[in-house]
């Protein structure tokens, strides 16, 4: 008795994990469901795991595939109740917890699976109120093909073998589990969960909105199905997808607003033609009246949105809308400002966008998604030397959007009617929440709206975030990994769940979100810090000039302190050369070295102590140039210890332009120039003991932007015989940035 005492007394000691099973018979084959059973009971009475949590998560998932249902549901309850996770959260594993319940019930009852799966599904899920419903959601959704892939890959695995380790049974009981539940279900989930829509919301599919001058817009309307007039939240947009419009229109209805999706003219329902921006912000404001007009609505309007959508709010602002109460814009555009050029240059990112955008009632994905095809035509029209205005025909497809925009290279009325314009922006008296980002190729437009805003009405109730979030990000979710950048964890924000917060507190009177604690809010790079201030010249304690002047050896100039207004740097740029043309930009902000394209570098002192940098830079260049036009482009970037860079800010300006932008302006070749660096981006980055701060000073030429060969034609019109001569250029070491610091 003692030795078998002492036996068991061992066996309890020993690791759970090191314990083998026995593979039951059938396992891989037609046999494999009642072989996983088998296999699963032996697991319960061999596995132990001293982390309680990690335990019952396991143990459900076996008790489930044992077919101890009910089992199974207790022990997911003791799950949660040990988490104690909020009421706002999904209840954890709530899928499984349905599964296991339909099962027991199809059990008891003697009904077909599918029937008690369906009673089920309307009992808990309905139970759940509309926010954490919305959010459950997906814990329904997944690919079933890719976890019927992974079991096969499992079971490949397990063939020919008589025994497993329990650590390796219980993954191959985990995949199975996974697979046979989603399989069960997944067929009868978007008829259930249509169903449970219908009960929550009232929804209108097929409303369509008529414009003052005879258009026809398509719109959604997804709101609360017993409630009393609400404010409406609107998104109006181009990118015509009705499964995007519904998730949007539905997550405003979940959280107390009659959530809104118009599609600019020509979209969706629309019949008319598809004219890009010229129409939208009298389009949207027509909805906007429409809305007002409804019985559900009670006068009281928000907009919300991003890239097209952003501009589109202040598109709709300079018609000022009675209903419209407030706008939260995200990652926003700015026609003639950011795109499709930017300082005056010309991108050819927007080539393909008309494509994708314009050219059906729907979205192109296949064309617009072509990279191939955009890169070939980048390089083809790059090495052939031709005239940018001839991309369409070397693409071999028309392109009027394309061709319309190159015919308006100042910002005359063509884009000045698009957006508001000096009283318009003092007149806009609503509240106004706008997110960028550091690495959002949008960032300049939403300055563009803050600074004039300000400027016109230095009182606006406007509100500016900004992180380390780039163009989609901040429309999709901020991961953990941006351009090549770590982001911060307090950076890791849900921005959708901010904006709602904002509105709820500016029309339905609830707390405002305490991140955005004054005008300007913005993360510190490296510091896992928000800062806050109440303009944008506030950020920065000082600013510190620092001369561009040239170095120890020509490829590595400096930066200084000191002006050295006598000295200079010579650049050459050979517009003829077009050996580069199978350049490609990285699509990074952090990079282990300069691209060679980024032009002079400017290389600043070893820090001897961290320091902050918050805020625009600005400054002056001082310069001849041998051409009546140049486009320039500064980048400033952190070099930390390891030699490794992170593009901080840049700034693209065509010389021509810069004093302004509404008319061309040539230079006199071989004649003193001053270049006025203004209204730039953002900096917010904690600089390291041992970084340095880098400039990169150059002249645009690279295949996916137009060129500028300084002729005095329109550049759009220029061809590689009107090069000429290289560019030579000479920088004068009175050059300098400002570059703004925080104590």
């Amino acid at each position: 008795m003692r030795r078998l005492l002492a036996v068991l007394l061992t066996l309890l000691a020993w690791p759970a994990f090191a314990q083998e099973l026995r593979v039951p018979a059938g396992m891989g084959g037609d046999g494999t469901d009642r072989a996983m059973s088998v296999l699963a009971r032996d697991a319960l009475a061999a596995y132990r795991d001293e982390d309680r949590a990690r335990y019952l998560a396991t143990r459900f998932r076996l008790e489930a595939v044992a077919g101890r249902h009910a089992q199974a549901v207790a022990t997911i309850e003791a799950l949660r109740a040990l988490r104690g996770d909020p009421p706002t959260q999904p209840p954890l594993y709530l899928q499984y917890e349905v599964y296991a319940r339909a099962r027991d019930t199809q059990a008891k009852r003697g009904i077909p699976f599918a029937q008690a799966w369906r009673e089920t599904f309307a009992q808990r899920f309905g139970d759940l109120d509309d926010k954490v419903a919305l959010q459950a959601e997906f814990s329904f959704g997944a690919s079933v093909p890719r976890m019927r892939g992974e079991l096969d890959d499992a079971l490949a695995k397990v063939a020919g073998r008589r025994r497993l380790p329990l650590p390796e049974a219980l993954e191959l009981l985990r995949k199975y589990q996974v697979h046979a539940t989603y399989s069960a279900f997944v067929p009868l989930f978007d008829a259930a969960l249509k169903q449970d829509d219908a009960r929550r919301y009232a929804i209108d599919r097929d409303a369509m909105v008529r414009t003052a001058d005879g258009a026809h817009l398509a719109v959604l309307m997804v709101r609360p199905a017993k409630a009393p007039p609400l404010p409406a939240l609107l998104q109006f947009t181009i990118y015509a997808n009705d499964d995007w419009a519904w998730g949007d229109a539905k997550k405003m209805a979940a959280h107390g607003y009659a959530g809104v999706v118009a599609y600019a003219r020509g979209k969706g329902r629309s019949t008319d033609a598809i004219v890009p921006w010229e129409h939208d912000g009298a389009d949207a404001t027509a909805v906007i009246d429409w809305i007002a007009a409804q019985p559900w609505n009670d006068g009281r309007v928000g907009m919300f949105g991003g890239s097209h959508s952003g501009y589109v709010q202040w598109a709709a602002s300079k018609h000022r809308p009675k209903a419209l109460k407030a706008i939260a814009a995200s990652a926003t555009l700015a026609p003639g400002i950011d795109v499709p050029m930017e300082g005056g240059t010309f991108f050819n990112f927007m080539y393909p966008w008309p494509f994708y955008a314009a050219s059906n009632r729907a979205l192109d994905d296949a064309r617009y998604g072509d990279a191939a095809r955009w890169a070939a035509l980048n390089r083809a029209w790059y090495a052939s030397g031709r005239a940018y205005r001839d991309l369409p025909a070397i693409d071999g497809s028309a392109n009027p959007v394309f061709a319309n925009w190159l015919r308006h290279p100042d910002y005359d009325g063509y884009w000045q009617a698009m957006i508001p314009q000096g009283e318009d922006f003092a007149a806009i008296d609503i509240p106004v929440f706008a997110t960028t980002g550091y690495f959002d190729g949008a960032q300049a437009g939403a300055l563009h709206y803050f600074r004039e805003h300000l400027r016109h009405r230095p009182g606006a109730d406007h509100t500016l975030l900004i992180g380390p979030f780039e163009h989609f990000t901040m429309q999709t979710g901020v991961p953990p990994m941006v351009q090549g950048y770590s982001v911060d964890p307090s950076a890791r924000l849900d921005l959708q769940a901010l904006r709602l917060a904002w509105f709820d507190h500016v029309l339905k009177g609830g707390p405002k979100p305490a991140l955005l604690a004054d005008r300007v809010n913005w993360q510190v790079m490296g510091a896992d810090a928000w800062r806050h201030a109440h303009t944008l010249e506030a950020m920065a304690s000082r600013m510190q000039r620092l001369f561009l002047v040239p170095g120890a050896t020509d490829d590595a100039q400096a930066l200084s302190t000191q002006s050295q207004p006598q000295a200079s740097t010579r650049q050459r740029v050979d517009f003829r050369d077009r050996g580069d043309a199978d350049w490609t930009p990285s699509p990074n902000a952090a990079n282990p070295k300069l691209d060679p394209h980024a032009g002079l570098v400017f290389v600043g002192d070893v820090l001897p102590q961290e320091i902050e940098l918050a805020g625009a830079f600005q400054g002056v260049l001082d310069f001849i140039v041998n051409k009546r036009d140049v486009d320039i482009a500064i980048s400033i970037f952190e070099r930390n210890a390891a030699g490794e860079y992170l593009e901080l800010a840049y700034w693209l300006q065509r010389a021509s332009y810069n004093a302004d932008r509404r008319q061309r302006r040539l230079l006199q070749p071989g004649v003193p120039q001053r270049l006025v660096v203004k209204d730039t981006r953002l900096l917010g980055r904690k600089l390291a003991t041992g970084s340095r701060i880098v400039v990169t000073l150059g002249v645009v030429k690279q295949p996916d932007r137009q060129l500028n060969l300084g002729s005095g034609k329109d550049p759009s019109d220029e061809t590689i015989a009107d090069a000429g001569d290289p560019l030579e250029i000479r920088w004068y070491g009175s050059s300098y940035l400002d570059v703004p610091l925080r104590e």
